[in-house]
């Protein structure tokens, strides 16, 4: 192994035990927040069972360990916490690390291909802009982001949906397979990527909006910068400073907000995920939400910490390798 793997590998580990106090500081606080509002689970199951009597909400509270004090209950959660033990779901009636471990593969399935969307239309959107500054391609590349990112993801979803799968037929409307086709090997890859195209374009959207303005003015600026004189000065072409020495300065900027909008992705994931009926993490989320599931919905909160956590990290791992001269510190 050489230097740098090794520097490379002390420095994830030393990132990720930093990282505990700031997960536990997060759960304390999710744990807070959502226990403040009002009702439980209790009130859920006795309004769907028709019965309310002070016995039978006793009763519930009892089973389901609502009926200690507050503290009480924090500390049970955290002594779960600590072996990874993320309770259970009475509405699923399934342990919380089965139902976020079977859900977590369809969201980190739509949020890569959203950012991967992004990234590519963003670099390519964004260079074309800055190579063409002040004429039509970046009046409309500049008046097209202003748009995706002023749009609702919702109502562009809901747009998708009416245009793409009702008007014209060419797209399934919702979920991730075709319900009873039955499709294996590559058929059944084809068929979740039909599902796929919507979703992910609705969501990369959004991300592309920002992703162009920022391409956009880190070229201009690195573009002025005095290795792009010297480079001309030497006789390379236009298009081969853009590329070769321009391009790799200017994405740095990009990496770091990837790895800052992790969770505005998961929040958007949520919608987005609610009206093409993705089984993912957010759809998980809103019935959790609606049902007052609060194991569930504590499950959901501290695995998203712990993404948001490790993309960051993986950032300044991308930083560093994109870039040799960066120190990991």
């Amino acid at each position: 192994m050489n230097r740098n793997a090794y520097d490379l590998i002390r420095f994830v580990l030393r990132r990720l035990l930093q990282s505990l106090p700031v997960l536990l500081g997060i759960a304390t606080i999710n744990f807070l927040f959502v226990n403040l509002a009002p009702g439980d689970a209790a009130d859920v199951l006795a309004g769907e069972a028709g019965a309310a009597s002070p016995e039978f909400m006793a009763a519930l509270r009892e089973r389901y360990g609502l009926d200690e004090p507050l503290h009480v209950q924090f500390l049970v959660y955290m002594g779960k916490l600590l072996t990874f033990d993320l309770g259970y779901s009475f509405r699923f009636s399934r342990p919380v690390t089965e139902l976020l471990l079977g859900n977590l593969g369809p969201t980190l399935l739509l949020m890569t291909t959203a950012i991967l969307f992004a990234c590519s239309m963003g670099v390519f959107l964004g260079v074309l802009a800055a190579r063409c500054v002040n004429r039509w391609p970046d009046y409309l590349i500049s008046v097209g982001a202003l748009i995706a990112y002023a749009t609702p993801v919702f109502w562009l979803g809901l747009m998708m949906i009416v245009l793409f799968s009702v008007k014209l037929g060419w797209l399934p409307s919702s979920g991730m397979q075709s319900i009873g086709a039955g499709y294996t090997g590559w058929r059944k890859v084809l068929d979740v990527a039909q599902h796929l195209i919507m979703p992910a374009t609705v969501l990369g959207m959004y991300l592309t909006a920002f992703q162009v303005r920022l391409m956009r003015a880190s070229m201009l600026e690195i573009g002025e910068q005095d290795f792009v004189t010297t480079a001309r000065s030497k006789g390379l072409s236009e298009q081969a400073i853009a590329y070769r020495h321009v391009l790799r300065n200017a994405i740095l900027p990009m990496v770091t907000m990837v790895g800052l909008q992790v969770s505005a992705i998961l929040g958007g994931s949520v919608l987005i995920e609610t009206v093409f009926a993705w089984p993912g993490l957010g759809r998980l989320a809103y019935n959790a939400v609606f049902q007052r599931d609060l194991n569930l919905l504590l499950g959901l909160l501290f695995l998203c910490s712990i993404m948001v956590v490790v993309t960051n990290i993986l950032t300044e791992v991308v930083y560093r390798l994109i870039d040799p001269r960066i120190p990991l510190k």
